[in-house]
Parts: C-alpha cells; sequence; structure tokens
C-alpha cells in the first residue's frame, strides 16, 4: 500500500508495510509532525482499531477504580484517555477532508460506528457518570483552579447532553440514534464530495467562453485533458472552477447551466442524491432531542450555545432579513438598468446575478476584479497576513521548505512569538484538487494543551480551493478569496494562542467559534495593509491609491445578495430543525423555497447553500448553527470598532487585550464573559448594518 503523500498524488497500491509509524512512542520527526511519506491507509487503519480497544480498556479502568473519584484518577485520567486513538485520528481527519480516496471512504465507513459506540460507551456508562457527577457536587467545596472547575463542569455537562440521565432503555434507543445518525452525516459528505469534484460542465466551443478571462480558459482545457476530454473545456462545482463562469461569461445558457449544476449538487436523482438522506438524518435528530426531552432538534442544539434559544436566534436573523432584502432588491434594479443597456428585456434570473452585478459595480465605481487581480497574488496576500499578525502580536513565520508535507504545494511555517518562543507550526494548502471538499476550513494535525508541564505546539492547517496557478501566470485571487485567506488564518491564530492547560477546555460555544476568524477579515482591505502585500506580480509595482479608493467606494456593493444567501440558508437550517414532526412525504427542497418565498425572498436568490449541498448542517458541524456566522459578526464588527476608535487599526495594545481575553482563554470563561472582558460592555449590532451596507 503506498504511503499517504503517494497515495494523496498519485494513488494507491496494494503494497504492504510492517512499520506502523503510529506506534512508535515518537515519530522521530523535528517537532513530531506526522511523517506523511510513511503513513499508509492500512496504517491508519489498524492504529484506529487498536486505538479504540485502548480507549476502551482505559474507559473501562476509570469506571471500575475502586478508590474514591478524584479530579486526577477521574476528569484528568478522563481528558487524557486514548492517546493513540487521538494521535492517528489527528492525522486521518484532516487527510479526509482535503485528500479524500475511495479507501479513506470506505475507512470512514467502517470506522463511524466504532465513534459512536466509544461515545456510548463513555457517556452512558452510569458508574463513571457518578464518578464525575460526584467531583461536579463537590466542587464548591473543594480548591480546585479556575479552569479546573470549568472542566469538571464541561464533562459533566457533556455526559448529561449524551444521555446519562436517561433510563437504560432510552440509552439504548440513544446509541441507536447516535449511531444512524453519524452513518447518515457520512453518506451525505461522501455524496456532495464526489457531486463537487465529479459533476461537469463540458464546453465543445471557444466562442461559449466569451468574456472568460484567459487563466480560467487554460485551467478548463487542462480539466478536460485530464478528463479524456482534450479539445474542449471542463468545470467542475469547485467555486474556483464554476464562479468565474458566472461572473464573466456572457454566454446566458453556460451560465444557466454552470449556476443549475452548482445549486443542484446532491439534487440529481443520482446515487449520489443527498434527498432522501437529509430526511432521513432531520428525523433522526428530531427522534434524538425528543428522546432528550426537548420539543425539536435546534432547542437541543442551542442550549450550551450563547444564542440559548430558537428565539434569540430568529430576532437576530430577522433584524438583518428585512434590510438585507430591500438592498438586494435595490441591485436588482441595477442589474435590470445593465440588461436594457444592452437591448434586452428579460426578467433576471439566478444565473444572471452575479454577471449583471459586476457589470453595474464596474459602471457605479469604475472598478473591474481583473484590474485588481493582478495584484493580489495568493503568497503575497499571505506575507499581507503575516504582517498584520506581526504588528499586531509580534508573531514571526519561518517557511521551512525541509519539513514533512502532506500535499507537495502546501507550505510549512514556523510560527514564533514576540519573544522568539516557538508558538506553533502552520500548513497553508490553497487550491483545489480531486478529493478535496469545496469551501475552506480550519483544522490541525495536534491541538495545544500541556503535558508534563510543557506546552504541546500545535499544528495548524489553513485549506481552502482558492484560484490556483495556470501555466505562467500565479495564483491570482479576487476580493472574496483574500476576505477568504485573512477570515481562515483568524481560526489559526485562535489555535496559535489558545493556552490551556487540559484538551477538555480547549473549546468555545459553537456560535463564538467565529469570533477570531471574521475580525481577521478586517485587515484584508485596509489601505496600510494593502500597501504591504498588494503588488503588481509582474512588475512588483504596488497598488495604486486610486485603486485602492475605488475598492473602498465598492467593498459593501454586493452585500444585498451576500447577506440575504447567508441569512436565507440560516433561516433555512433553522426551519428544518425547529420541526417538531416530519410530514410524510416531506420534500426538503421545496420545503426551503416555500419557507424563503413566505419570507419575502427574492426569486433569483438561493440560500448559499441549498439542502442537499449544505454540509454545514448536514454533516453536523454548524447543526442548526449556520446563524453563528451572523451571531460572531455582530461581537467581532463591535470588536473592531476598538481599533477605529483609538485611531490605529493596528494598535498592539487592543491586540494584546484581545489576545488575553478572546484568543488564550478557550473554554475557560464563556464568550459573553470574555468579550465583556475584552470590550467592557455587550456588544452592539450597529457594526454589523455598517459593515455590510445595511444601515
Amino acid at each position: 500500500m503506498a504511503s499517504i503523500a503517494t497515495l494523496l498524488l498519485a494513488g494507491c497500491t496494494s503494497e504492504k508495510t510492517t512499520t506502523n509509524p503510529f506506534f512508535a512512542e515518537q515519530y522521530g520527526t523535528e517537532y513530531e509532525i506526522p511523517p506523511f511519506s510513511e503513513i499508509t491507509t492500512e496504517h491508519i487503519r489498524e492504529a484506529l482499531l487498536k486505538g479504540y480497544e485502548e480507549q476502551k480498556q482505559e474507559i473501562i479502568g476509570i469506571a471500575d477504580n475502586a478508590d474514591e473519584p478524584t479530579l486526577e484518577n477521574t476528569i484528568l485520567a478522563l481528558d487524557n484517555a486514548g492517546e493513540l486513538l487521538t494521535k492517528v485520528s489527528n492525522v486521518f481527519g484532516p487527510l479526509s477532508s482535503s485528500n479524500s480516496t475511495q479507501e479513506f471512504r470506505d475507512l470512514e465507513k467502517e470506522i463511524a460506528p466504532l465513534s459512536s459506540e466509544m461515545s456510548t460507551l463513555i457517556y452512558m456508562n452510569d458508574k463513571l457518570f457518578q464518578r464525575v457527577k460526584k467531583l461536579y457536587d463537590e466542587q464548591a467545596s473543594k480548591n480546585y483552579t479556575k479552569e479546573q472547575a470549568k472542566l469538571i463542569e464541561k464533562y459533566y455537562k457533556r455526559f448529561v447532553r449524551n444521555g446519562a440521565l436517561l433510563s437504560e432503555t432510552d440509552k439504548q434507543k440513544l446509541a441507536e440514534l447516535n449511531k444512524e445518525i453519524s452513518l447518515a452525516q457520512l453518506e451525505f459528505e461522501q455524496n456532495l464530495l464526489h457531486e463537487t469534484n465529479n459533476t461537469f460542465v463540458v464546453v465543445d466551443k471557444l466562442e461559449d467562453l466569451d468574456g472568460l478571462p484567459q487563466e480560467n480558459i487554460d485551467r478548463a482545457a487542462e480539466m478536460a485533458k485530464k478528463n479524456g476530454q482534450e479539445g474542449k473545456w471542463m468545470f467542475n462545482m469547485q467555486r474556483a472552477s464554476c464562479n468565474p463562469v458566472l461572473q464573466f461569461c456572457t454566454n446566458r445558457d453556460l451560465r444557466k447551466k454552470v449556476y443549475d449544476a452548482y445549486y443542484n449538487r446532491g439534487n440529481q436523482g443520482n446515487e449520489w442524491d443527498n434527498n432522501a438522506v437529509s430526511v432521513k438524518i432531520i428525523q433522526l435528530r428530531l427522534e434524538k432531542a425528543k428522546l432528550m426531552g426537548y420539543n425539536d432538534y435546534a432547542s437541543f442544539a442551542l442550549d450550551d450555545r450563547m444564542a440559548k434559544t430558537n428565539e434569540n436566534v430568529y430576532n437576530l436573523l430577522d433584524q438583518i432579513w428585512e434590510p438585507a432584502v430591500k438592498k438586494a432588491n435595490e441591485e436588482l434594479a441595477d442589474i435590470r438598468a445593465e440588461i436594457k443597456k444592452e437591448g434586452n428585456s428579460f426578467e433576471p434570473e439566478g444565473w444572471d446575478y452575479m454577471y449583471y452585478l459586476d457589470k453595474a459595480k464596474k459602471a457605479k465605481f469604475a472598478i473591474d476584479d481583473n484590474e485588481v487581480r493582478p495584484y493580489l497574488e495568493v503568497y503575497n496576500v499571505q506575507q499581507g497576513i503575516f504582517y498584520v499578525a506581526n504588528k499586531l502580536y509580534g508573531l514571526t513565520f519561518t517557511e521551512r521548505t525541509d519539513l514533512p508535507k502532506y500535499q507537495e504545494d502546501t507550505k510549512v511555517f514556523e510560527v514564533r512569538d514576540k519573544d522568539g518562543s516557538l508558538i506553533a507550526l502552520f500548513y497553508s494548502d490553497y487550491f483545489p484538487r480531486d478529493g478535496k471538499g469545496a469551501g475552506a476550513w480550519c483544522t490541525s494535525f495536534r491541538g495545544s494543551y500541556y503535558k508534563d508541564g510543557k506546552r504541546v505546539i500545535p499544528i495548524v492547517v489553513n485549506c481552502a480551493s482558492l484560484t490556483p496557478p495556470s501555466g505562467d501566470t500565479p495564483a491570482l485571487q479576487n476580493i472574496t478569496n483574500i476576505t477568504t485567506e485573512f477570515h481562515e488564518f483568524g481560526h489559526a491564530l485562535h489555535s496559535f494562542m489558545r493556552n490551556v492547560q487540559y484538551r477538555g477546555t480547549g473549546g468555545v460555544e459553537r456560535d463564538f467559534v467565529e469570533v477570531p476568524s471574521q475580525i481577521n477579515e478586517h485587515w484584508a482591505l485596509e489601505p496600510e495593509i494593502l500597501n504591504v502585500y498588494a503588488k503588481h506580480y509582474q512588475t512588483g509595482e504596488v497598488i495604486p491609491m486610486e485603486l485602492v479608493k475605488k475598492i473602498q467606494d465598492s467593498e459593501k456593493y454586493g452585500q444585498g445578495f451576500a447577506t440575504v444567501e447567508l441569512v436565507a440558508a440560516s433561516l433555512v437550517d433553522m426551519d428544518l430543525h425547529t420541526l417538531t414532526e416530519i410530514p410524510a412525504n416531506f420534500n426538503v427542497m421545496d420545503f426551503e423555497q416555500q419557507k424563503l418565498k413566505e419570507r419575502g425572498i427574492p426569486r433569483q436568490i438561493f440560500p448559499r447553500y441549498r439542502v442537499t449541498n449544505f454540509s454545514h448542517t448536514m454533516g453536523g458541524g454548524y447543526t442548526a448553527g449556520y446563524y453563528s456566522y451572523l451571531w460572531a459578526e455582530v461581537y467581532e464588527c463591535d470588536a473592531f470598532q476598538a481599533y477605529k476608535e483609538a485611531g490605529n487599526v493596528l494598535d498592539s495594545s487592543i491586540a494584546q487585550r484581545f489576545r488575553d481575553y478572546i484568543l488564550a482563554p478557550g473554554g475557560i470563561d464563556d464568550g459573553m464573559t470574555m468579550y465583556r472582558n475584552f470590550r467592557g460592555r455587550d456588544p452592539k449590532i450597529d457594526g454589523l448594518l455598517e459593515n455590510r451596507g445595511l444601515n
């Protein structure tokens, strides 16, 4: 069997090796980075199976301990259990998202039930729960540190939310539901991965690509050649491939084909169709919520988040919806004017929105995406990101070309704090490829915590599917993509600077997760920052100030569309998960459209993701939680105002407060406490409305 590095780049063989790197006490690499070139899929499988068995025995041992429960023999023992399983999962998880193969997908299906069974073994073990409960009940009389008390609380609540208080009969029902949900979510994700990378629109004639930039034409020709269609042009459903068609192509029929293919991923009636599995997921989640004593799944999901109730989420979304729809209708008026300029009278459709909005933007602000992109080469942008991190936090970044990589075109950096100490390792993985999910995310091959009194250095990864290089043209980005680059690095900063003793205190509430990432977007288009990284890829010329002014003037144009599609997806997510009964013959796509029509959505706008390709909610990461981006935006826009009020967007003293009160504490404090500690008050929604041009 081929090594992971070879497997990811060139496919897999049946050759088998004997030494499993996961079984060694240490990898033996610098910084204990996983030795990707030595790892096979069989190594991962073997280590996962052994890891589950080892953790099972550890959990039984903790539960059966005859000694009185203590922080050390119960809570910390739980927190440190499963070292091998954690070690291998930290490799398998990230690679399954960025470098999936059929072998990986088969292994995911094999392992998913074991993961559910392990959760059952831990959280439905009454002997173990009674030990945790005793410590929780008695913690007021003990001299625990703040973090230790929070760790005990988190474990107690985790047990309760995973069924520890249920009857034995209901525990068994919940265990079965968890297993079914896990498998259904995995099926959804694997179907979507296939649909994204293997749904193609094929073009036979070059003239049909009129308006499309040459580099996109070249990439489409390369994709066609790779897929045995040399002499033609192909587009898959990665945004880097299909979005330029929607924005630039004059051929309206082609735009419609690409638009329909993108938004109907998982809704094509083929073997990767996600309609039935979406209904199944919604039904299973509702059954789980009712078993846990809730009326609907959203109420269950929100109970341990900042929002707390369905009403609070809907109140936020409703405050944004009306001004967003109003702004979108203004944009549609501009689009109709552009159509009329061309001598046409048709009513715009969804596949016209990006194309004509781009034209309207050019007419209003005299700015062209293709005029800006030569200044936005992806690694120049990365240097701008590093510049901001240096000015705010004192971090420095040193590329290491000699460290292990899982993918040839990734970059690896040592990240050092202002005192010169190593604080993290950072991998950037920016381009689409077969087996890589759509969108962008931050993950890690190792988290941060303390072991034997020393901080474990995290290995953090930013993944994205940005515009790749083509021929002699480097990876030139649009403004949306560089904002994504800054966004994901905000997550990375959170991982770099989180400073908690225990694994179990690292996580923040789901609806606070996006605060560090979204605030980092604000620096992307600040003139001082653009002056550092926005350099012409051919001449090295710094972006002209008149072009910077055009970028700033036009920055909020298109926010009607962008906000409506985001709020629409958030509403659909909530609407699905506030159902208290699932109707017979329930059709998720009809439900989506009916609910949005009732709210007055312009028919030219779909939600950012439609149900059958809505990985955030159907895959389980943001279930009844897509609103979190907007919830967090209230906080981060208000937080950025602190820099504006100081008259210096690179004020390191404010950044130090942000680090101390937002980035470092992990989940030791709740989100609102962290925010009040930083800002001295609760956030206001005004910043979000201003940021989106909706006020």
